[in-house]
């Protein structure tokens, strides 16, 4: 059987053990501390949909330049040398027979329809493609964040050249988009600002693929 596992990055912590639950952004004081009209989020937590029950501490990354983050020690690297295990998000597809994907979306949304735009609040996504731990360049991920919103999305694991592929365990993907397996990881940067004061509770992801 297919399944989609939202897990968070290098903690191997699934984001269902909370009701409703998901990945709330906070300031740098964390859980519950706000974040600045205009500027990025200093923390990620696992959270309820209202970011009212506080969750673990998961990876931060944080946008600081339009082709590089800030991840959780500190350190601003180019998008391209944030290993995979640094990312906010591990979105992991699992089918009980092993198979190849393709055309993977990742749409950011306001919990509705992918029609409409996140409520006030702009997002930025990197798709990471760095399977080695240093954090050197080599990646072959997005080079600069992209802003999906509403029925505009990104497409996870493409290459500079424009070609998909298959991505495998770990991100690993030995056949490019040939590679067959029983399990595909995506990593993902998501780094979120508020374009008006207050909550911010209508703005979704939503992961979609095609697996043959």
């Amino acid at each position: 059987m297919a399944t989609i596992n939202f897990i968070a990055g290098g903690y191997n912590l699934p984001i269902n053990n909370l009701s409703g639950s998901g990945l709330g952004f906070f300031g740098a004081a964390g859980f519950g501390n706000s974040v600045s009209v205009g500027a990025y989020q200093g923390s990620t937590y696992i959270t309820d949909g209202n970011g009212i029950n506080q969750g673990p501490q998961v990876n931060n990354v944080q946008w600081v330049h339009p082709n590089s983050g800030e991840v959780q020690n500190g350190a601003i690297l180019a998008l391209q040398s944030i290993p995979n295990y640094q990312g906010t998000l591990n979105i992991q597809f699992t089918n009980a027979t092993p198979c190849r994907v393709q055309n993977s979306k990742l749409f950011i949304y306001d919990r509705t329809s992918t029609n409409n735009l996140p409520s006030g609040v702009t997002c930025a996504v990197a798709n990471l493609i760095h399977p080695n731990t240093t954090q050197t360049a080599g990646g072959s991920g997005d080079v600069s964040w992209e802003f999906p919103a509403g029925s505009s999305y990104i497409l996870l694991s493409q290459l500079s050249n424009g070609g998909g592929f298959s991505p495998g365990t770990s991100g690993l993907s030995v056949n490019g988009p040939s590679t067959v397996d029983t399990e595909h990881d995506y990593y993902v940067a998501i780094s979120a600002s508020p374009n008006s004061i207050g909550s911010k509770t209508f703005f979704g992801l939503l992961f979609s693929t095609e697996y043959l």
